[in-house]
């Protein structure tokens, strides 16, 4: 009996060594600069201290997730979807503004964005949705089919307005394209719904700062004091830090209050100045290590839900990366997107552990058909 137990156990908690080993030095990066950013602050350290609490929820989250049999998630996909646009509708109804949008559920000291949940859900439900209609993936249904679920949580994310998620949705969405094969007449089609799209954004969605934010990312002198003076910050902090970083604590962009949102939008600039190229460096190689390690994955995928779903998580995670870091070091518009697993943010942190701990359960039932065999 108690051979059994241990096996079981073993089972139960067979890491992927790679995928943790990229996961912890993230985690400890944003755990870093967090710190470093509150010491500014003199205080008590509250924002690091409930940084901790959450890491600690997420790791449990984790290998709660991680000892789940996958399979799970394809019969419960649709209920994903379902709550997670129940959540955006209520949002609109009953949540908090927070720096212009209508996002956020507030329970005393918690608070959860329905919008990063939106991601888990689209995942979800696009996986399903593809397994489901494996004989048609290149049938014009299924693309319409996709593009409807996809646009719809878009739709109510853009009503707060989330520029910046909505657009995750979309990449999300096209990476999940590309993976099943699509005709390249649909491209077309789409490129035409896109200028719609974004038209009808820029007119009746997007707030005069969302716009701003977008206007200046073309010009950079148009506004240097306003939407303007985060980018200049961010260059400032990162160049500043050179080879080596001015230290922990040391930042004079960070520690001086001068990089605005520093422990969000802008972290990697936090961790530039401090750490300097080395340690932002050694960021952009875990990020590497945790793309290619999932990746890696899709060949040991048994079917078609478990394929897409890798890709699909793979795809919002390296999107995530690259539009926070490009708005850090203003090649691309800055848009609130927080960096996975190093910004602040409770609900940032546990969809992306929950979106790991999923990976983690791949890899197991796959190490386990494997050794069965």
């Amino acid at each position: 009996m108690s051979s059994r137990l241990v096996v079981r156990l073993r089972s139960l908690f067979q890491l992927d060594g790679w995928l943790f080993l990229s996961m912890v030095p993230l985690i400890l990066f944003g755990t870093a600069a967090i710190y470093s950013v509150d010491l500014s602050r003199g205080g008590n350290f509250s924002t690091f201290k409930k940084h901790l609490i959450i890491v600690a929820l997420g790791l449990l989250v984790f290998f709660v997730v991680s000892a789940m049999d996958y399979t799970v998630f394809r019969a419960t996909a649709v209920w994903w979807y379902v709550a997670a646009v129940v959540l955006l509708v209520l949002v609109l109804l009953f949540g908090e503004t927070i720096r212009g949008t209508q996002g956020w559920f507030r329970m005393g000291p918690l608070s959860l964005q329905p919008a990063e949940f939106a991601k888990l859900a689209l995942v979800f439900m696009l996986a399903y949705f593809f397994s489901r209609r494996y004989r048609y993936f290149r049938a014009s249904a299924t693309f319409v089919g996709s593009l409807l679920f996809t646009f719809i949580l878009q739709f109510f994310i853009l009503m707060q307005p989330d520029l910046g998620s909505a657009l995750l949705l979309g990449l999300g969405w096209l990476g999940v394209m590309l993976f099943v094969g699509t005709k390249k007449r649909y491209w077309a089609v789409l490129l035409v719904i896109c200028m719609v799209a974004s038209a009808g954004a820029w007119s009746f969605l997007l707030q005069d700062y969302q716009k701003n934010r977008i206007l200046t990312f073309f010009d950079s002198e148009r506004d240097p004091l306003g939407a303007g003076y985060n980018i200049r910050q961010s260059i400032i902090a990162i160049g500043a830090g050179a080879w080596k970083g001015r230290g922990l604590g040391f930042g004079s962009q960070s520690q001086l209050k001068f990089l605005p949102e520093a422990q969000s939008d802008f972290v990697f600039a936090v961790i530039g100045e401090e750490l300097g190229f080395v340690g932002a460096l050694a960021l952009v190689v875990s990020f590497g290590l945790l793309f290619l390690r999932i990746l890696t994955l899709l060949p040991r995928a048994p079917d078609d839900f478990t394929g897409i779903l890798l890709t699909g998580i793979c795809v919002l995670l390296f999107a995530q990366f690259l539009v926070n870091v490009g708005g850090t070091l203003g090649m691309v518009p800055v848009t609130g997107v927080p960096l996975p697993l190093v910004s602040v943010g409770g609900s940032s942190f546990l969809i992306t552990m929950i979106m790991l701990g999923v990976v983690q359960s791949i890899y197991r039932n796959a190490a386990l058909a494997q050794r069965h065999l």
